[in-house]
């Protein structure tokens, strides 16, 4: 294991003529003759992670040169359609090289984590054996290089996006997505999140050190934040290597600046989701994973949501959600019990408890015509109206942070999926 490049700061700015010798230099230093190229980047709701430009730069400095595919590593997502493939990688990859993952029916199945381990990891709370499994192309496509490219950043599932995740569930299949996830929600979110150490990352590690060790894995990771002054994103660190080294110092730079640690709670928390990466509650709810461990008792969480149409990315997922709703983990924990199919589907019940309050604070939905009040209201959501609400508070004219509108004083998040937000002291 070896770290190939490290450059960044929480202050830096790596430019695109910078990102390409970084680049450069992690294929060099693989020491592989390259015929054949698999690329694992994010889907489009990682639109920010600048994947999909570390991805246009390979295809530009090797495209004529090699062999390459390209697999976004979709997890439970919907495929990408061809807007979504440009706005992401942009207009000179041929559309043909995109190989789309079936998280159901495309798994190859290379063997399992024990009850004992789950049941260690989990603290005793849980004892079912896991299935191991990715798309069968990385065994199948005789690689000679396959590159895990992604963002690190907090995450509710396994406490810091990216890494082993990339392959356990973006590439995996739904047995470890799913039970990876309702592992998550029985360790709990606020013990997880923005922590590289997890019993959902000590998972993700064994799967991918037992089952994948013989593939040539190299792994791209980039943390990226807002920066202050122009208010673009602005790309603060990229790491390469092969193993953890290289996860752990992206972590150390994302704890620096992907986390806002606050002295007191918020009453009154508004989050935009922009219509081109948020378009379900499966993805919109990081307005409340990322946000329950900073609002106050009795606070709100207002969510504008103009691209809101569907509830789960997936058809299942989204009728799981429309039947059982965000209701708490008590509840959920009951129909788990209770019903088969979310027994079968432990990773909705998992979404389920992540995006529920559990009573403490309103969760306040504003979605755009694509959902109506009643859908909202019937998962266990409040409702609001888009347009009054967007006029009063306007994100064109927020600033991330605090705000005063009408004599109130709110906090603005312009995209919730770029960090996390808690108190101080849940940090100590």
């Amino acid at each position: 294991m070896a770290i190939y490049t490290q450059k960044g700061g929480a202050t830096a700015a790596i430019s695109d003529a910078e990102l390409r010798e970084l680049v450069i230099a992690t294929m060099e230093k693989s020491g592989r003759e390259i015929k054949r190229l698999l690329l694992l980047p994010p889907d489009h709701t990682r639109l920010n992670s600048q994947a999909g430009r570390i991805t246009e730069i390979i295809w530009e400095l090797y495209g004529d040169k090699c062999h390459i595919d390209i697999m976004p590593a979709l997890g439970t997502h919907a495929p990408m359609g061809e807007k979504e493939l440009t706005l992401m990688f942009g207009s000179k990859i041929p559309k043909s090289l995109f190989k789309v993952h079936d998280w159901r029916n495309d798994v190859k199945e290379l063997g399992i984590a024990s009850s004992d381990f789950i049941k260690e990891i989990s603290g005793g709370k849980l004892d079912y054996e896991v299935k191991i499994g990715v798309n069968k192309l990385l065994f199948e496509g005789n690689y000679d290089l396959i590159l895990s490219i992604g963002q690190v950043v907090p995450h509710e599932v396994v406490g810091m996006a990216n890494y082993t995740k990339n392959l356990m569930v973006g590439v995996g299949g739904s047995d470890i997505i799913n039970k990876s996830h309702f592992l998550g929600a029985a360790a709990g979110l606020e013990t997880i999140m923005g922590r590289a150490d997890s019993p959902v990352r000590k998972l993700f590690n064994y799967g991918v050190d037992t089952y994948l060790k013989d593939l040539p894995l190299v792994y791209m990771l980039t943390v990226m934040s807002r920066d202050d002054e122009t208010g673009k994103m602005a790309m603060r660190g990229f790491y390469s290597g092969t193993g953890v080294e290289v996860f752990n110092e992206a972590c150390k730079l994302s704890v620096e600046t992907n986390l806002q640690l606050l002295d007191a709670p918020l009453k009154k928390v508004v989050v935009y989701l922009d219509p081109e990466e948020f378009k379900s509650t499966w993805l919109g709810n990081k307005a409340v994973y990322r946000t329950r461990m900073a609002i106050a008792d009795d606070g709100e969480l207002i969510i504008l949501a103009p691209g809101l149409k569907e509830f789960g990315e997936d058809k299942e997922n989204d009728r799981l959600i429309r039947k059982y709703g965000y209701k708490g983990t008590p509840n959920t924990l009951k129909m788990v019990e209770e019903n088969q199919e979310l027994r079968d589907s432990l990773g909705a019940a998992a979404h389920l408890i992540h995006g529920s309050s559990e009573g403490r604070f309103k969760i306040i939905y504003c979605p755009g015509p694509g959902v109506t009040a009643e859908e909202i209201r019937s998962v266990g959501f409040e409702y609001a109206d888009l347009a009054e609400m967007s006029a009063k508070y306007d994100p064109e004219k927020l600033k991330d942070g605090v705000n005063v509108v009408d004599g109130e004083e709110i906090f603005y998040i312009s995209n919730p999926a770029l960090g996390l937000w808690a108190l101080k002291k849940s940090f100590c």
